[in-house]
C-alpha cells in the first residue's frame, strides 16, 4: 500500500478513536423523546434556513398543531427575514441560534428539520436522534457511504422517526408505477435509467476573503477540514466542492437515483459500478470541482442502473438542450416512461395496468413526517433512514469511481467498460453531443474514465480496493465527528 494511503488511513483511525470520547455530548437519551398526542403541538427546529430551508418552513409552519419554534443557521444575517417568514406562516416568533448544539439542548423541541450543506446532514441527524428528537433530513442523508449507515443505526437505536427529503417517495403515482414494474406484466426490468439534466453552468471564481461578521464559519465548516472562506461556498455553490457537496448526482440526482433504485425490486446496493465524465464549460474552467457531465453505470444482478447527469442544459441560448429530470424503465416487453407503457415498436403509450392498491402515507413529505411522529408507525414514513441511505450511497459510489479515474481522450466511441448495452452507448453519445452542442471544444479534449469497482452490498465495502474503501468515509474535524458508535 502506498505511503499516501497509509497516511490517510492513520487519519481515519484517529478520527474514529476520537468518536469514542467525543468532545461534544448531546444531552438526552433514548427515552427522552415524548409521545405526541393528536392535539399536541409539534415544535420543530429548522437547520439551514437559506434556499431549501424556506421550503421546510413553508411545509411545517402551515400545518395544524405544528410550530417552527427555532431557526438554526451559522449565518445570523438570515434571521430577521426568516423570522418574518415564520411569523407570516405560523403566527409565532421563533428562537434563532447559530449553533445546532444549542438547539439540541432545548428539550421543548420535538424534531429537527435539516436543510444544511450536505456535509452536515448525517452528523445533525445522529446528534438529534441521540437527543431524542425526530429528524426530517434533506437529500442526500449522507455526505459519504459510511456515515449514512450510522444514521440508520442511530434511528434504530434511539427509536426515532428519520424521514428523507426524496419527495417522490410520497407520490402515489410513483408508487403505482413501481408496482406495475414489479408486477411482471410488462416483462423483466433490464435497464432502470435516471436523468438529472439541469442548468449547472460556470460558477466563476471567487477570491479567498475574511468571512463576514454575521457568519460563524467554524460551525459552517463543521465536519469538513478547515476551509478558506470564499463566496462560492456560502450559500449554494458548495454543492460543487468535494469537501461539502456531492455534485449534481448527489443534489438533484439523488431524487431520480432513488426512483431508479426503487424500480429494481429488492435492490439495495450494486455489485459493480463505473462512471465517466468531467467538468466541461464552453468558456474554460471555473472554481468547481465536481463533474457537471457524468454517466454512471451500476450492476444489480441482471438489471443495469444507468444514470445520466448533464449540467449543460436549460440555457435559453441553447434551446436544443433543455432540462430533463425524469426516469425511464426498459422492460423486456417495451419501455415505461411518463406513467405510460410503450410496447416494442410502438410510439403510442398506454396507461399502466395494476398497482391501484399501491399507497403512500398521505400529507406529502412534510405532512407524512409529522403524522409519523404522532403515530410512531414505520409504515407512515415514506422514506426512512435505510431507504435514504441506499439511494444516497449510489451517488457516492459513482463519485468514488470518478474520483479514482484517469484522463482519457474524448473519442466518439464509448469505452470498453460500456460493453454492448445500447442504452449505455446512447447515453455516452448524448453527453458528448451535449458538450459539443453548447460550444465545448472537444478537439484534443479528455474526460475522466472512472475506475471499475466491485462492491459487496452486504459488507458495504469495495472488494480488493483499499483506495476506494478509504473514500467510503472521511477524516472528521473535531469536535464535529460522526461517531463510530452512535
Amino acid at each position: 500500500m502506498s505511503k499516501s494511503l497509509l497516511s490517510r488511513r492513520t487519519v481515519l483511525k484517529a478520527a474514529a478513536a476520537s468518536s469514542v470520547f467525543p468532545l461534544f455530548t448531546i444531552a438526552g437519551t433514548k427515552a427522552s423523546g415524548k409521545v405526541i398526542g393528536a392535539n399536541d403541538t409539534i415544535r420543530i427546529g429548522v437547520a439551514g434556513i437559506k434556499g431549501r430551508g424556506g421550503s421546510h418552513i413553508d411545509g411545517f409552519a402551515g400545518q395544524k398543531n405544528v410550530e417552527v419554534a427555532c431557526l438554526i443557521d451559522p449565518d445570523s444575517s438570515l434571521f430577521e427575514s426568516r423570522t418574518k417568514h415564520v411569523n407570516s406562516k405560523g403566527g409565532n416568533t421563533p428562537k434563532c441560534v447559530q449553533d445546532i448544539r444549542k438547539a439540541l439542548e432545548d428539550k421543548t423541541l420535538d424534531a429537527i428539520s435539516v436543510a444544511t450543506t450536505n456535509h452536515w446532514h448525517s452528523l445533525i441527524t445522529i446528534w438529534a436522534c441521540q437527543a431524542g428528537k425526530d429528524v426530517y433530513v434533506e437529500k442526500p442523508i449522507s455526505h459519504n457511504v459510511w456515515e449514512g449507515r450510522k444514521c440508520v443505526e442511530a434511528a434504530k437505536k434511539y427509536n426515532r422517526v428519520v424521514q428523507h427529503g426524496t419527495q417522490r417517495r410520497s407520490s402515489s403515482g410513483e408508487a403505482k408505477t413501481m408496482a406495475a414494474i414489479h408486477s411482471g406484466d410488462y416483462g423483466k426490468l433490464l435497464v432502470s435509467k435516471g436523468y438529472c439534466c439541469k442548468s449547472r453552468w460556470s460558477i466563476g471564481t471567487k477570491a479567498v476573503e475574511t468571512p463576514p461578521s454575521s457568519l460563524d464559519f467554524d460551525i459552517w465548516n463543521g465536519p469538513a477540514p478547515k476551509l478558506d472562506f470564499h463566496r462560492n461556498l456560502v450559500h449554494y455553490n458548495w454543492h460543487w466542492f468535494w469537501e461539502t457537496g456531492n455534485g449534481d448526482i448527489g443534489n438533484q440526482g439523488v431524487h431520480e437515483m432513488d426512483v431508479a433504485r426503487w424500480a429494481i425490486k429488492d435492490g439495495t446496493l450494486p455489485t459493480k459500478v463505473w462512471t465517466m465524465g468531467g467538468r466541461f464549460l464552453p468558456d474554460g474552467k471555473d472554481q468547481g470541482e465536481t463533474p457537471n457531465q457524468q454517466l454512471s453505470v451500476m450492476e444489480f444482478g441482471d438489471t443495469l442502473l444507468v444514470f445520466e447527469t448533464r449540467g449543460l442544459t436549460g440555457n435559453k441560448s441553447h434551446p436544443d438542450w433543455p432540462t430533463q429530470v425524469t426516469n425511464e424503465f426498459y422492460m423486456t416487453d417495451g419501455v415505461i416512461k411518463g406513467g405510460k407503457f410503450y410496447a416494442k415498436g410502438s410510439d403510442k403509450g398506454e396507461s399502466l395496468k395494476g398497482g391501484d392498491d399501491a399507497t403512500v402515507a398521505p400529507g406529502g413529505p412534510f405532512g407524512s413526517f409529522t403524522a409519523a411522529m404522532r403515530s410512531r408507525n414505520p409504515k407512515d414514513n415514506n422514506a426512512d433512514a435505510e431507504t435514504a441511505h441506499y439511494s444516497a450511497a449510489l451517488c457516492h459510489l459513482a463519485n468514488i469511481s470518478y474520483r479514482l479515474g484517469k484522463q482519457v481522450p474524448y473519442s466518439k466511441t464509448a469505452p470498453k467498460e460500456a460493453g454492448d448495452n445500447k442504452i449505455v452507448h446512447e447515453s455516452f453519445a448524448k453527453i458528448r453531443e451535449n458538450c459539443a452542442g453548447v460550444g465545448v471544444k472537444l478537439d484534443n479534449a479528455e474526460y475522466t474514465l472512472g475506475r471499475t469497482l466491485t462492491f459487496d452490498p452486504a459488507k458495504e465495502q469495495f472488494v480488493g480496493d483499499d483506495a476506494a474503501n478509504l473514500l467510503l468515509t472521511r477524516p472528521y474535524r473535531a469536535p464535529y465527528v460522526v461517531p463510530e458508535k452512535v
